[in-house]
């Protein structure tokens, strides 16, 4: 017992990260710096203005109303569909080697990098009436650029390396021989994707869909250029948030932005209950 005291003791006394009430400190300093502080600025500056003046800028004007549901909507269904595809392309990154591999995985790493202003001026190219892509789009009646497509799009492609990052290791984890039994047993490859892969990602899955929902709903660079920024049609919030700005509505811009921050931490918040759902039906 002396021995085992005597060791943790110099464990603790050598250890190369300082103890817990320093890193601790540092911890909390550091968040509220970066967040916090900034967030609690935020929704303190709207109580200079009333509930009714608030209510009226920020949530029950007809354009505001309209850019929510671009933002809200557009984000909605880009973190879905990367919640589906992201999934298949982390799947084959996981489970299969095939040349070029190291290349598609890096790929998926370039909406990191790349500044979001080229990405939305290459989507623009792409897909508008004279691009190689909306050329052919165009006649059939498809328009992506300057219209909702194309900003589903481009909050896509941002969207895409937090679900296929964040679902990778849990696929690694994931040992071949459960779905081999699976399949013994006479499971379906249905079956087995239903029952025994799908739970087991879920919690991962539901991670990154949150993070690509999340980062889409504060996107502006990308979606800047593709989506003609018409009011009430294809106008997003953050553009609403900098018109504002520039008209010197700082307090109709800071309401927007308070809006926006509810909504985000609301669909978190959800996001986290079915996440700690998943791993209690797990256990």
């Amino acid at each position: 017992m002396a021995v085992t005291t005597a060791s943790r003791f110099r464990f603790k006394q050598h250890s190369v990260l300082p103890g817990f009430g320093l890193t601790m400190g540092f911890t909390i300093f550091y968040m509220a710096t970066l967040v916090l502080i900034p967030l609690g600025g935020l929704v303190l500056f709207t109580t200079r203005m009333s509930f009714a003046d608030f209510w009226n800028s920020a949530v029950t004007d007809p354009r505001v109303l309209a850019a929510y549901k671009v933002s809200f909507g557009a984000s909605l269904i880009g973190a879905v569909l990367n919640g589906v595809f992201g999934f298949i392309v982390a799947w084959v990154l996981v489970r299969y080697t095939f040349p070029g591999k190291r290349v598609v995985d890096a790929i998926v790493d370039l909406p990191f990098a790349l500044p979001t202003a080229v990405s939305g001026i290459a989507l623009t190219t792409l897909y508008a009436h004279t691009g190689w892509v909306g050329r052919w789009l165009e006649p059939l009646g498809i328009k992506v650029a300057y219209a909702f497509p194309g900003i589903v799009i481009a909050l896509t492609l941002i969207g895409l390396p937090f679900v296929v990052r964040t679902l990778q290791p849990a696929l690694e984890d994931l040992e071949i021989e459960i779905e081999e039994a699976s399949a013994s047993l006479g499971a379906s490859r249905w079956q087995t994707f239903r029952r025994v892969l799908l739970p087991t990602v879920l919690p991962a899955l539901l991670t990154g869909f949150a993070l690509a929902f999340a980062r889409a709903v504060g996107e502006f660079g990308s979606v800047y250029f593709i989506a003609g920024n018409m009011p009430y049609k294809t106008e997003i919030a953050p553009l609403l948030i900098l018109i504002r700005l520039e008209q010197f509505d700082y307090l109709g811009a800071t309401a927007i932005g308070v809006v926006m921050l509810v909504v985000s931490f609301v669909m978190l918040l959800v996001i986290n209950l079915l996440q700690w759902w998943s791993r209690r039906y797990q256990a």
